[in-house]
């Protein structure tokens, strides 16, 4: 990872830390609100940077983008606590802490992760956030349909259909799959700075579909060579469900040229945006790179 990329990582983490603690002052140390908390620590932050990078592009100021950055960070983080419930992954560790349900009860994980997909809206509609009134509920509108029955949830739904399926899942199946499961919220959050600005988000949509996708392969290259230790969470838990993955259907070596080719793909999306785009590139590059 480049310095300035670390740089702007850091940034990042910070702001959205800073700011959840902010929004989340009002809600008490209840059991639902201290895992909420608890869920929204740690993490790289990259769905957050590509908001606060995007609408950087478009002259969007930071103290608006918080609110989109943290929205987007707020329902990953949902997504996280609800996939690691045993009825789902049935995971015991995440970010190398104990689950949410692990560490208290699968009630209040189900119940902070419903909190924190509602502070999501709260966050992407907040009129401190996008000036236009226009824009934030393109916004939340946006994120609703990448987090909904048509995007995230049904590439999960579809992923523990995959488990008990007949045959494993195609290239085809997988990659279509993981555009709803991963890219949905990725690409919310690449156009996200465009759509403050009523800009066209189209190159970066285009920038965010190729990401969404790299950045599902190297997961499964994580998951089929990573260290528990160093991914902070489970590993080689795909091969042991016998799960189709890019990497059971294309090989390790394979499925990591892939990614970097989707990586220069999202970087080549932003050629006309110049200069200003390329930490958003060094993101994608780093995304094929890491090892969590």
């Amino acid at each position: 990872m480049s310095e300035a990329l670390a740089a702007a990582l850091a940034a990042t983490s910070g702001a959205v830390e800073a700011h959840f603690a902010r929004v989340l002052e009002g809600f008490g140390s209840d059991r639902v609100a201290e895992a909420m908390r608890y869920a929204l620590v740690g993490g790289k932050r990259i769905r957050a940077c590509l908001v606060i990078e995007g609408a950087r592009l478009f002259d969007q100021p930071a103290g608006r983008a918080i609110w989109p950055a943290c929205a987007i960070e707020a329902m990953h983080a949902y997504s996280l606590v609800h996939d690691d419930l045993p009825s789902m992954d049935d995971d015991g560790l995440r970010r190398g802490r104990p689950t949410v349900h692990v560490r208290w009860d699968e009630a209040t994980a189900i119940l902070a992760g419903d909190a924190l997909q509602a502070l999501a809206f709260e966050l992407a509609a907040h009129p401190e956030g996008a000036e236009s009134a226009q824009a934030r509920a393109d916004l939340a509108l946006g994120l609703a349909r990448a987090a909904g029955g048509k995007g995230m949830v049904l590439g999960q739904a579809l992923d523990i259909a995959a488990e008990s399926a007949a045959a494993p899942l195609t290239l085809a199946e997988i990659t279509a799959l993981q555009q709803a499961k991963t890219g949905a919220l990725i690409g919310w959050a690449a156009t996200a700075g465009a759509r403050m600005a009523g800009a066209d988000p189209a190159p970066l949509a285009a920038y965010g579909r190729a990401l969404g996708l790299a950045f599902q392969i190297q997961d499964d290259v994580i998951d089929a060579t990573g260290d528990a230790g160093l991914a902070g969470k489970a590993v080689g838990k795909d091969a042991a469900a016998g799960k189709a993955t890019f990497v059971s259907l294309m090989g390790i070596e394979a499925a990591r040229g892939r990614a970097a080719g989707l990586a220069e793909e999202a970087c080549e999306a932003l050629s006309c945006l110049g200069a200003a785009a390329e930490t958003l590139r060094q993101l994608a590059r780093f995304a094929i790179a890491r090892h969590n």
